[in-house]
């Protein structure tokens, strides 16, 4: 079967677009409505998606502006998609967990239950908060510094990959005539000791089906690149053109084999922000829609946390982008995007903020099936991308929209299948199943 690219569907309770709670076909309290993220499953599912995405944060925005913001009440990721676990079959299930707010044991054994739980279908996004709030909820008075953050999350994954070998794949054997539950020669304690994280093992679960989840990352950075050639196999990336793209496919590809890795073991995945019409029109007037519900004090204090968790509140609404020390707390390379766009496009604050309102800096695609089809295409034939994660503006109708119209024309260009090749996330991404590290 020649190549073929992968889709994941992000998932943000009422939509990836910051005014989409507002609009009239969208139900207002979509975050802890559990049947609404089941039809989103199931849209998702039928429509052949490799895998659902949940983002988290742990803390809730208390600026001004928040009540504003539909962004204070949503589920936990790993407690929504254990449930979205029964009541799906094949598509994977994809959670973030910070490394800057959780201990490894917590986060080894959470996913390695969902893999259980689902057949094989788990993926951990690895990553390190960019939300400062989140410090203040873990007896901290300021965030972890961006080079201590990622020193963390390397250790972090060291030791959680580390946990999912404590049993060998056979370990268990559970014999009532012989009384032997498991067998000891097959289990092995970890015995970490490091700079952030001191932790004995074993697990205390079996080796998952997939025998480790699969791990997502998301950093651009510097740091954030050499973070995920050593540790991800999906890499969830922002980039707004195909000259970008395309660099930054080519800069993580060549970093792989110094970890004795292959191109194939790493899917680049950049984020696309999708408005689907029957005609362009359509498109660009169901886009303009969302856009008038913007106010601009949303939009620049969505801009704000963008850029790396700066008040931009002071500043005048009609006025350019402020000069701003390069980011700590945030991330450092949406922070440069999005300040090169500013640049480039000369957009005053809240022209930027309405901009990013939708994709917050992804590339975004507003048109026909056809034409978005077409733009995917390029991306994915030119070294670009492996394939997409998927932003729609507002849920359910923007999902329904790409796979009922998108989804097709991609299956007819032979770009993207028509049924799953298995029955875990790796078999479907393609990736190779690890082997136990003590074996």
């Amino acid at each position: 079967m020649s190549r073929q690219l992968k889709l994941g569907a992000f998932l943000m309770a009422t939509g990836h677009h910051v005014a989409a709670w507002r609009h009239p076909d969208v139900p207002a309290n979509a975050g802890l409505d559990f049947a609404h993220y089941k039809r989103l499953a199931q849209i998702a599912e039928a429509a052949k998606f490799d895998a659902l995405f949940v983002a988290d944060s742990v803390a809730a925005p208390t600026q001004d502006i928040a009540s504003r913001i539909a962004r204070s009440d949503h589920f936990e990721p790993l407690t929504l998609l254990s449930a979205l676990s029964a009541v799906t079959e094949r598509i994977g299930l994809i959670a973030t967990a910070t490394t800057s707010y959780n201990e490894p044991y917590h986060v080894a054994r959470k996913f390695a239950s969902l893999d259980h739980l689902s057949g094989g279908r788990a993926g951990w996004n690895l990553v390190t908060s960019d939300n400062a709030a989140e410090a203040l909820n873990f007896g901290r008075d300021e965030h972890i510094g961006h080079a201590e953050r990622y020193s963390r999350a390397r250790e972090f994954h060291q030791v959680v990959t580390g946990l999912w070998d404590s049993w060998e794949d056979d370990a268990f054997i559970r014999d009532k005539a012989s009384g032997e539950y498991y067998n000891p020669a097959k289990l092995h304690v970890l015995d970490h000791a490091g700079e952030h994280f001191r932790v004995k093992g074993p697990l205390n679960l079996a080796r998952s089906p997939q025998g480790h989840p699969v791990i997502v990352q998301a950093g651009s950075s510097e740091t954030g690149r050499e973070l995920a050639a050593q540790t991800a196999e999906v890499v969830f990336t922002a980039q707004t053109s195909l000259a970008n793209a395309q660099a930054f496919y080519a800069d993580l590809k060549a970093r792989l084999p110094k970890y004795g890795r292959s191109a194939d073991s790493l899917k680049v995945m950049p984020g696309v922000f999708v408005v689907v019409g029957g005609t362009e029109a359509e498109a660009q007037e169901k886009c303009e829609t969302f856009q008038q519900l913007v106010e601009p004090e949303v939009g620049v204090a969505l801009l704000g946390r963008m850029l790396g968790n700066f008040d931009l509140s002071k500043y005048p609404l009609d006025g350019p982008l402020p000069e701003l020390p390069l980011t700590e707390s945030g991330q450092q390379s949406r922070q440069k995007l999005l300040t090169e766009l500013a640049g480039r496009e000369n957009l005053s604050l809240a022209d930027l903020g309405r901009k990013i309102a939708g994709g917050r800096g992804h590339y975004s695609l507003v048109g026909t099936p056809e034409q978005i089809a077409d733009r995917l295409q390029e991306w994915f034939e030119q070294g670009a991308a492996d394939g997409f994660n998927v932003l729609v503006p507002h849920l359910p109708g923007g999902l329904e929209d790409f796979a009922n119209g998108v989804v097709p024309e991609l299956q007819r260009r032979g770009l993207f299948r028509t049924e799953y090749e298995g029955r875990t996330l790796r078999q479907n991404l393609g990736l190779a199943r690890p082997g136990n590290r003590f074996v």
